[in-house]
């Protein structure tokens, strides 16, 4: 009963995303959206209850929301552990966080800030917190993630808001080759071939080798085909 559309943009809940799956294949997508996910990488000088905010705040979305935090300091995730424990008490979406945090969120402990920056660009998140007294190493490491927030007063929720430049960005390890929605996905571009007869002439023998190789004689001969003499009455 609905008109077919030429492309479906934007992220939704677990109906949307399931929809879009229904029609993939037969109209454009930006991409599949979902559940949301936010990785903090923090150092020993990161306040502990802002990364903490930031956790919950993710948390909040549904119990498939995904909040990781990525240190190498244990003082700091046993601050950022207690830390949650206080602040979840005044939220009213406590128990969908508590389900979220059990089931897919966490706190990793590594050796170092490279291991944490190594982890995230394999993990690729859809937000990247990074937290960190080195802005200007760490920053450039970066090659993976939907959007990279920088600095404590750059918080994830800013970028659902109002920061922008777009929150429809790509979930579940698809920033290693997707980008956040921005106006390149309404462009697209046609391939437009416009040959003159000497060009033809020079690239129909390697075309006409490259089919014969795939045993594509149809091919061949179109690539090689010439006009019949005209016979004169």
């Amino acid at each position: 009963s609905v008109p077919k559309v030429d492309k479906i943009f934007g992220p939704g809940g677990l109906f949307v995303t399931l929809a879009k799956k229904q029609v993939f294949g037969y109209v454009g997508l930006d991409g599949i959206h979902g559940p949301t996910e936010t990785m903090v990488i923090a150092d020993e000088y990161a306040s502990s209850e802002r990364v903490a905010a930031d956790l919950l705040a993710q948390a909040e979305h549904d119990i498939l929301a995904s909040a990781i935090l990525l240190t190498p300091s244990r003082s700091l995730a046993v601050e950022v552990q207690e830390a949650v424990r206080r602040q979840i008490k005044s939220l009213s979406r406590s128990d969908i966080i508590s389900q979220s945090l059990c089931s897919r969120g966490g706190i990793v402990i590594v050796p170092d800030l490279a291991t944490a920056v190594e982890i995230a660009n394999e993990f690729a998140p859809e937000h990247l917190c990074l937290l960190v007294s080195d802005i200007d190493q760490w920053s450039g490491e970066i090659r993976n993630a939907g959007g990279l927030f920088i600095g404590e007063y750059s918080t994830e929720v800013l970028g659902d808001y109002v920061a922008g430049p777009s929150h429809i960005m790509p979930t579940g390890g698809s920033a290693r080759f997707a980008s956040a929605g921005s106006v390149l996905d309404y462009v697209r571009f046609m391939s437009i071939i416009h040959l003159d007869q000497k060009t033809s002439e020079q690239l129909s023998p390697v075309a006409a080798t490259l089919a014969l190789a795939e045993n594509l004689d149809g091919h061949s001969a179109a690539a090689t085909f010439q006009e019949p003499d005209c016979e004169v009455a």
